[in-house]
């Protein structure tokens, strides 16, 4: 019994000898741009592209909080609505089972409107620096 629990304690090391050879072979594989990866994600601008990602995604809540809270507002108060132009709604009448069916039409215009402002944003970060300069 002795014996054969030396040898499983001798198979666990020679497995884990293994295990750590193939882990440092596949390591060094990945960082020298094993498979092309690393050769991909330079080649393909990977890192600029999420780099624009996160900073567009920063523009687009910048830009819908500006067009929430500083624009929208006073044209509800000139609409005569608490909500901003988000409140403006058209009554439809009463479903049969009862519920009031409405259309709310400012929802729309508010979304129309933050995509025509982030739109713009875009069109002038891309002339401001260029960007459309076709090579």
């Amino acid at each position: 019994m002795a014996e054969k629990a030396k040898k499983t304690d001798s198979q666990k090391k020679d497995a884990r000898e293994k295990a750590k050879q193939f882990n440092k072979a596949a390591f060094d594989k990945f960082k020298n741009g094993g498979g092309g990866f690393m050769q991909f994600i330079r080649e393909q601008n990977v890192v600029g592209l999420a780099v624009g990602l996160i900073l567009g995604t920063a523009a687009s809540a910048l830009v819908n909080s500006l067009i929430n809270n500083v624009i929208m507002p006073p044209l509800g108060f000139l609409l005569g609505s608490a909500d901003g132009i988000r409140g403006l709604k058209v009554n439809l009448g009463t479903t049969p089972a009862g519920e009031e069916a409405v259309l709310c039409y400012g929802a729309f215009i508010n979304d129309l409107i933050n995509f025509l402002v982030l739109a713009l944003v875009v069109y002038v970060v891309i002339k401001a620096l260029k960007l459309d300069i076709k090579k």
